[in-house]
């Protein structure tokens, strides 16, 4: 049993499922170095600091090593310090009693807690205020804490992973984060690959994502063509394996290679030059980027009958991205006729429900 935390709601239990070791590693000799350092960790009680850009799959890597660790029993509680403003953060983190304050009605057991004899998974670390460093750091030290608004201290037997998307050595420069915390969670560092690091692993993974978005929405696109993965395999991916994952799940539910296209320049360019003959190319890409994502969305509205609350659970976004994005875009469903039409051809059309 896992349960992760986010910003603005509770713990949400879910059961483990974890991708294939072969998917979650893959097979590039990028990642090699790093499947042997886990397999030597996984039997220490030793505090990991998971290094890597974001989207490179630091909380999946950290919830493996849960998986196969003596505490696997115990609960996986991810907390996300980034997302959760201070004050909050620390009643996640370490609960509170009943009036510690404004707010506060009734007492609540925070994540260290929850943690007992499992793991407790600090995702983003640097962004942790130093008074929540401190206690961090005595936890850390001697497993002991406090709840906010309470005199006991209260012990913990709790695994601490931590992940970083950013150089904690030059937050310590800067004076933003602790050395001698950075000392206590830096016992065993794992530094996770950038995606264009390791280009054999972009197929395996695509073919993956493909299959479980298939699942999941039962769609039935079929599998990306051979130069489609290998001009895939050679793509800069900034967002890492959460843009590829999101690449796919796009060419899915569309059931079109445009999406694919419009993000990897598989289509010719046929745009104006700019005055001076140079190609606008951020503006070309940013327009390209908008017009798929209203095509995405209007798509999945449609298979929806625009139930607007579904439409986003499908989309995974917020309903009040959902409503800026539509509104955004233009969209309503007395023009959607026409907007699928340009997007998908005379074939798609069909008559859409009054609003």
């Amino acid at each position: 049993m896992a349960v992760t935390r986010a910003a603005g709601g509770g713990a949400v239990p879910e059961v483990s499922n974890l991708p294939p070791e072969e998917i979650i590693f893959g097979q590039s000799a990028a990642m090699q170095p790093l499947r042997q350092l886990i397999s030597k960790i996984l039997g220490a009680d030793l505090p990991v600091l998971i290094d890597g850009e974001n989207g490179t799959g630091k909380g999946l890597l950290a919830q493996y090593i849960h998986s196969r660790s003596a505490f696997s029993s115990g609960s996986f509680i991810k907390i996300n310090c980034a997302a959760i403003p201070g004050t909050l953060l620390e009643s996640e983190l370490f609960g509170h009693e009943k009036g510690a304050f404004t707010g506060a009605a009734t007492s609540k057991v925070g994540g260290v807690e929850m943690a007992e004899r499992g793991t407790l998974f600090l995702d983003e670390i640097a962004d942790l205020d130093l008074s929540l460093q401190a206690k961090i750091l005595q936890l850390l030290q001697d497993g002991q804490f406090r709840r906010m608004g309470d005199t006991t201290e209260r012990r913990a037997n709790t695994r601490v992973i931590c992940a970083t998307s950013r150089k904690l050595e030059g937050e310590i420069e800067s004076g933003r984060f602790r050395q001698d915390l950075f000392y206590r969670i830096n016992v065993i560092t794992v530094r996770l690959p950038a995606l264009r690091e390791r280009p054999e692993d972009v197929a395996p993974l695509a073919e993956y994502f493909l299959g479980r978005v298939n699942a999941r929405f039962e769609r039935h696109a079929p599998p990306l063509p051979k130069e489609v993965l290998e001009t895939l395999a050679h793509k800069e991916w900034r967002g890492n394996i959460r843009e590829l994952e999101n690449l796919v799940a796009r060419y899915a539910i569309m059931g079109s290679l445009d999406a694919v296209k419009a993000e990897t320049n598989l289509k010719r360019f046929s745009g104006k030059l700019s005055p001076d003959g140079t190609v606008p190319f951020k503006h070309i890409a940013k327009q390209a980027i908008r017009e798929m994502e209203s095509n995405v969305i209007l798509k999945v509205l449609r298979d929806n009958k625009w139930n607007r609350r579904r439409a986003a659970e499908v989309l995974n976004i917020s309903y009040r991205a959902l409503i800026y994005k539509i509104q955004e875009a233009g969209l309503s469903q007395r023009n959607s006729r026409k907007a699928i039409r340009d997007a998908t051809g005379p074939s798609q059309d069909a008559a859409t429900p009054p609003e």
